[in-house]
């Protein structure tokens, strides 16, 4: 396994839209298994191909407090939404950058497993937000363009400026 990078914004990548897969196979699960030492490497609940790089429509997530239910959801669609509400996200691509986001409380999506096997699960809480901002990047769209344009230029200037410091230290 190997941690891979996580692109920053405003990373034009992050903007690209991925594609679905054609056949789930053991390269396939070697992307997943390098994704999930990613995310917890990185003290994540949920991370995105596109945002490695690989524009696949593929995530992963684990939402549960141990870190211990690994899920991998690969051409993800939601298929029920229910209620609205405010939550607070965050997000590996935007470092030390929270905001809230009005999403659906409750979700049920339909998704292929690591062996190629249909399901569906339904979803609310932390998983349910988690879920939906991870397709959200499949579809080239980040959780601050939820923001009102001035937030979303002050999370960039802010981002740019630690770029650039983190680059002369190097």
């Amino acid at each position: 396994m190997a941690v891979m990078t996580i692109l920053k914004y405003p990373d034009e990548r992050l903007r690209t839209v991925a594609k679905p897969v054609e056949q789930v196979d053991d390269a396939l699960r070697g992307i997943i298994e390098d994704m999930f030492e990613t995310m917890y490497g990185s003290q994540g609940v949920g991370l995105a191909a596109t945002q490695v790089n690989v524009h696949k429509r593929l995530f992963i997530a684990d939402c549960s407090e141990n870190g211990n239910e690994p899920l991998t959801f690969i051409n993800p669609e939601i298929i029920e939404r229910d209620g609205l509400h405010e939550n607070e996200e965050g997000c590996l691509s935007f470092p030390n950058v929270y905001a809230k986001v009005e999403r659906a409380g409750k979700i049920k999506v339909r998704a292929l497993d690591k062996n190629g096997d249909t399901f569906e699960r339904e979803a609310e809480g932390l998983l349910a937000i988690c879920i939906q901002h991870e397709i959200d990047h499949l579809n080239g769209k980040l959780f601050v363009d939820y923001l009102s344009p001035l937030k979303r230029d002050r999370i960039r200037k802010k981002l740019e400026k630690e770029a650039r410091l983190a680059a002369k230290l190097d």
